[in-house]
């Protein structure tokens, strides 16, 4: 005989189990199809990063099929691929203020458009993609690839301390957008003001001096600051070195050198020892 206690208990345990199927549904994870991705790289003075989604080929034709000639690409998959600039730079000449931008293209045979964009909210609607929300509307050659991309990538080449290549690459195409920063003025006048301050960093000064092919005599005097401060600096040493080499006293150069092998010897250091090695080789 069914009392009214069994039922209950029936509907309580199956009112468990679906709870449980349903607690193992939520928790279940398999990959995406198109995983996300974020990208940081230093540059100048600041930092660029990338946040998006990878796509990829799956046996496809890519360009001119998936992603159609002539209408706007969201630049991956998922939402609204964004790139973000910690401070002002300039994407082919033309300036952009520091912020996050989404980016988005219209990729052609011959020539691609690159737009930053205000609304990070769009993803793939192109349709609804407003002209006056573009914060920069550019063209560039795309370069054809020789080994296949199967994953959709955007990174940061070449990077120098002012200038790198953000490239767009899939398939067998590779979209270069050259990124560069305007940084002289804001490090001379950095410059200016912390070496009369408390902290000095008179390495850093002669090193950006050096770098930069500024006043040789002034990043001298500045490395000969530094050293006295931290003698044992081997690093330092050779940056004296490389100076004096460049001021073409020969004989300083050489000493300085020398100087460096011991105190990297001292400190156990072969890297330094061998590009003291090198330079003075290369300048005999």
């Amino acid at each position: 005989m069914i009392t009214t206690k069994k039922i209950i208990s029936a509907f309580a345990i199956t009112a468990l189990s679906l709870a449980g199927l349903n607690t193992q549904a939520q928790q279940l994870k398999v990959p995406a199809p198109s995983p996300g991705q974020t990208v940081k790289q230093n540059f100048a003075l600041g930092e660029v990063s990338f946040d998006y989604s990878r796509p990829s080929v799956k046996g496809r034709v890519i360009y001119g099929d998936v992603v159609p000639f002539g209408k706007i690409w969201r630049t991956g998959a998922n939402a609204t691929t964004k790139i973000t600039f910690t401070d002002d730079v300039k994407l082919e000449g033309n300036e952009v203020k520091a912020g996050t931008y989404g980016l988005y293209t219209i990729p052609n045979k011959d020539s691609w458009d690159v737009m930053l964009y205000k609304d990070l909210t769009l993803g793939g609607n192109t349709s609804e993609y407003k002209q006056e929300n573009e914060v920069l509307h550019l063209k560039v050659k795309p370069t054809a690839l020789t080994n296949k991309i199967e994953t959709f990538t955007i990174l940061l080449a070449d990077v120098t301390s002012t200038s790198a290549t953000i490239e767009l690459l899939w398939e067998n195409t590779s979209v270069p957008i050259m990124l560069s920063a305007d940084i002289d003025a804001k490090v001379m006048k950095n410059i200016d003001a912390s070496v009369t301050a408390d902290n000095r960093p008179y390495f850093q000064a002669a090193s950006y001096y050096y770098d930069n092919n500024k006043d040789l005599k002034q990043a001298a005097a500045w490395i000969n600051k530094a050293l006295e401060q931290n003698p044992k600096a081997f690093y330092m040493m050779l940056l004296k070195a490389k100076i004096e080499y460049k001021l073409n006293d020969k004989a300083a150069g050489k000493a300085s050198a020398e100087k460096t092998i011991a105190l990297a010897t001292e400190a156990k250091n072969d890297d330094y020892i061998a590009m003291a090695k090198k330079l003075m080789a290369d300048n005999k």
